[in-house]
């Protein structure tokens, strides 16, 4: 076993000093009083009521490495199109769920075949890459990675040989993306972590005298691949700049975030500069540096994980949300016409996440008030920090912040869900609407232990609308696309995609809350292939299909 002295590491040091840190108790989840406003949403975890028989574990002894804390991802995805949000939970045996609608889900992992399966999987890619009609999967992994495609909701069938996409060193997070807007295809860009194994590094490091997991700064960086898609389930590797790319990337999350036409490519990188991938004339750029993204508010790298995009003020540009370690806030980029502040702190979110390492996050808006709130999922890297630093544990609750206006966010996991305030492992995380009712529910990975399936059960007047697309010109779902609906005097931009927070995919359905609004809408789309179209007299409180026009 190899073994690295880190006592005066970075990480060592901040693990050290984060209980010395004014405001950072380990408490910070919201106890509800008498007297209280009852919440703005609720939620109720009902994994075990819904059949997700499913646990992650790591075997082996202890004390964890770099590898075995990584953790793993989960998606929802409509496997068979019936409708419905099925459930793919990713670990070393991959598991699939389809749903009834009705908050019951059926394993069905031997039925399509995954099974089969050997590998060290950790994450996941939803994307209809042969427009076919049915969402096609690609596993990332250590040493690994599979493309499966999804044989008319029936099975899986790996074609990542026949595809042309080679295993991986590490994969991370992966993303389905169209970056040509002449091409209704869907590319795929995989992200890379470190260099680790035998030859590679320290296994172990010593903390003061505790060993655990070593941090990623001791190893030397992988980079993110790009494969574009040809047609025919042909892909072709296209290197990307080496000189615009820090490494060791954990998120990635794709948008026409400055509303260009293009597909822009964010990279969450660990203890590196972030990138921010931006299509040129002569190819892609990293711009994350001028953009004012590439460090923190402090000017500093932090270590990023999760990243996500969502437009929090509703002021027309889409904001980014990046995961961070412990003693770093959690950054929110706020976009001002293509350039982006760090305002985690004045929206009071930078301070309730110091104490906590976030690898999953989402933009969402629980209560369908019109505004977008954020969830987080947190865990420790390391599974003996505790005997480093008492104040600090390996186990972290999630935190759930609620949008006060796109001025603030209060932070009420507690009262929204006392399974929000349970210690887990937290890492992958995705957002989407299992059981149709208009509420958004959350799927959370406990990698050392169960998933969180976490039903919203908000009781209130607020009204909701959800866009379906099918594109024609585009890819068949429309990813990448920018909706701005009208609802009266509100204006709402919101963005399809399954990407974005940590080894994870979400539900491609567009949701928007309308709050006491329940008039007739119009909504605006600028699709992925350049083609704008505008709907009007739009019903709320249901699912439209919104179909590409010439």
């Amino acid at each position: 076993m190899r073994i690295q002295d880190y006592s005066l590491s970075r990480r060592s040091f901040l693990a050290l000093g984060a209980s010395a840190l004014s405001g950072c108790s380990r408490s910070l989840h919201t106890v509800k009083s008498p007297d209280q406003a009852p919440p703005p949403f609720q939620y109720e975890e009902i994994s075990s009521q819904a059949g997700l028989r499913y646990a992650w574990r790591v075997p082996g002894p202890r004390p964890l490495n770099i590898l075995e804390t990584i953790g793993n991802g989960c998606a929802f995805l409509d496997f068979n199109r019936d409708g419905n949000l099925d459930i793919l939970l990713v670990g070393p045996k991959p598991a699939l769920f389809l749903g009834d609608g009705n908050g019951r889900f059926t394993d069905v992992t031997k039925e399509v075949g995954l099974h089969l399966l050997q590998g060290h999987f950790l994450g996941c890619a939803v994307g209809d890459f042969d427009n076919d009609g049915y969402p096609d999967i690609y596993l990332t992994a250590y040493r690994g990675g599979v493309l499966l495609h999804n044989e008319k909701g029936k099975n899986l069938i790996n074609v990542s040989h026949d595809a042309g996409i080679p295993p991986q060193p590490w994969g991370t997070s992966a993303a389905w993306v169209q970056l040509d807007p002449a091409s209704p295809h869907l590319d795929l860009i995989v992200g890379n972590y470190v260099q680790f194994g035998p030859h590679h590094g320290p296994n172990l490091c010593n903390f003061n005298g505790v060993l655990g997991g070593c941090g990623p700064r001791y190893y030397s960086p992988i980079f993110p691949v790009l494969f574009k898609n040809r047609g025919g389930g042909a892909f072709q590797y296209e290197p990307l700049p080496r000189t615009a790319l820090s490494g060791k990337t954990l998120g990635i999350a794709c948008a026409d975030f400055n509303q260009t036409g293009r597909q822009s490519i964010a990279l969450a990188n660990d203890e590196m500069p972030a990138n921010l991938l931006i299509q040129r004339a002569h190819g892609f750029q990293d711009e994350a540096a001028s953009a004012g993204m590439a460090l923190n508010a402090q000017g500093r790298s932090y270590a990023g994980m999760g990243v996500d995009w969502g437009d929090y003020d509703n002021d027309g540009w889409l904001d980014l949300v990046v995961g961070t370690f412990d003693h770093e806030p959690k950054s929110v980029f706020h976009n001002q016409n293509g350039s982006f502040t760090d305002v985690s702190m004045p929206l009071g979110i930078g301070e309730k996440t110091l104490p906590y390492i976030t690898f999953g996050c989402k933009w969402l808006d629980a209560d369908n008030d019109g505004w977008l709130d954020l969830v987080l999922a947190n865990g420790h890297v390391q599974d003996t920090i505790a005997q480093v630093d008492h104040a600090l544990s390996y186990r972290e609750p999630t935190l759930f912040f609620h949008n006060q206006q796109g001025t603030h966010f209060q932070e009420v996991s507690g009262i929204a869900s006392t399974a929000f305030t349970r210690p887990i492992v937290g890492r992958g995380l995705a957002v989407g609407d299992f059981d149709n009712d208009g509420r958004l529910d959350v799927l959370i990975v406990d990698s050392e232990g169960t998933p969180l399936l976490m039903h919203n059960t908000t009781r209130n007047q607020n009204h909701w609308f959800r866009a379906k697309l099918k594109g024609v010109h585009s890819n068949l779902d429309g990813l990448g696309a920018l909706l701005t609906l009208t609802a009266g005097d509100k204006t709402l931009l919101r963005h399809c995609a399954t990407d974005g927070s940590y080894m994870s995919a979400s539900d491609a359905r567009v949701h928007f809350g309308l709050g006491s609004y329940q008039g007739p809408l119009t909504l605006q789309v600028r699709w992925p292939s350049g083609v704008k179209t505008t709907h009007h007299n739009l019903k709320p409180d249901a699912e439209t299909l919104i179909a590409e026009q010439a």
